[in-house]
Formats: structure tokens, C-alpha cells, sequence
């Protein structure tokens, strides 16, 4: 039976480092992922401003889109799940990139069905207009609102910067292999 998978992008399909290179270059520092304990990335530059942080990122933006690398396994298990099931990749990204995104899609040759960027993180509306199946997420609150609000389960990429406690639900993985097998066992015991 057919499922309908809602994907984030950044963070999620993208390698969660992806930003990572441009923070460093731009503002003159050597932060890795361990340093980004929290979402909100202002916290590892405290010295600057959450407006000049901003304004560098919207600038920033169609370099980081266009240059960001597939994480590990992500784009071969996408591949094997693309014939039996539907990919709606929902992002947070401005609808203004969607050319880039869906260029950058055709480059990694990752195949979709849907590509919805809505410009906010609030994917619950989202999710429930495409009536999607399971989520994949790397934004804890994001994972934690999709579950409860849409009763559906929420894959969530494990990172230093959504290690808060989640419910029964919302499923933490390492990587794509176990997303996989996890996503594997629960279509053996819904369809």
C-alpha cells in the first residue's frame, strides 16, 4: 500500500553540516556541529546579532541551497523508496528558492513527487493538507508538533541541536540506514 512521506530538506536530506563552511567563512570562525547545540544558531555566535546574523543568512541563502551535500545514504534509500510510496519534500525554505531547490533536486538526481516550500517551520499545516503518512524532520519542535498534532510518526535525524526529550512517537535516529530499517518494520505492520 502506497504511503505518503512528508521530508524536510535542510538538516534532514541536506547533511546537517551543510551550513556549517559558510557560518565559518563569513564570520571568521571554526565552529563544527558539536558546537551548534541548539537550533537557533545565533547562540554559537554570541557576539553577533540575531538581525545581522539574519540579514547574512537571507544573503547567503542560494549559495548555501545550491552548494549543500546529500547526506550519507539519504539519496539511494530515497531511491528505493520512490516507486512504491510518494515523496512531498515540505521546507521551511522561501517559496523564492524554488527554482535553485528544484534544480538542486534534478542535480542529485532525487526524485519527488511534491515540493512545497512554505517559508515558516510550522509544517503542521503542511503535513495535514498532503495528508502525509510519517514525517522526516530535523528540528525537534517541528518533530514533537507534526506527531501530536498530525498522530502520525516523526522520524527525527539525531543532531547536537534537538537532543531534548521526545515522546512516544517521534522515533531519533542516527542516520538513513536506520530510518530505513525503522520505516521498513512499520510499513510490514500497516499495510
Amino acid at each position: 500500500m502506497t504511503k505518503r512521506f512528508g521530508i524536510d530538506i535542510d538538516g534532514t536530506v541536506t547533511c546537517p553540516t551543510s551550513l556549517i563552511p559558510h557560518i565559518n567563512e563569513a564570520f571568521d570562525r571554526t565552529l563544527s556541529l558539536d558546537d551548534l547545540t541548539e537550533y537557533d544558531l545565533t547562540k554559537a555566535l554570541p557576539d553577533i546579532s540575531p538581525d545581522a546574523f539574519s540579514k547574512w543568512f537571507l544573503k547567503a541563502e542560494p549559495a548555501i541551497y545550491s552548494s549543500s551535500p546529500v547526506v550519507q545514504h539519504a539519496d539511494e534509500i530515497l531511491e528505493q523508496w520512490k516507486d512504491d510510496h510518494e515523496l512531498f519534500f515540505i521546507s521551511a525554505r522561501s517559496y523564492k528558492h524554488i527554482d535553485l531547490t528544484m534544480n538542486w533536486f534534478l542535480e542529485k538526481n532525487i526524485r519527488y513527487d511534491h515540493i512545497e516550500l512554505i517559508g515558516s517551520h510550522d509544517k503542521v499545516k503542511t503535513a495535514q493538507k498532503f495528508n502525509v503518512d510519517i514525517f522526516f524532520e530535523d528540528k525537534h519542535d517541528n518533530a514533537v508538533m507534526i506527531h501530536e498534532e498530525c498522530d502520525i510518526p516523526v522520524i527525527l535525524f539525531d543532531t547536537p541541536y534537538n537532543r531534548e526529550p521526545i515522546p512516544q512517537g517521534v522515533i531519533r535516529v542516527n542516520n538513513w540506514l536506520d530510518a530505513k530499517k525503522w520505516v521498513n518494520e512499520w510499513l510490514i505492520k500497516t499495510t
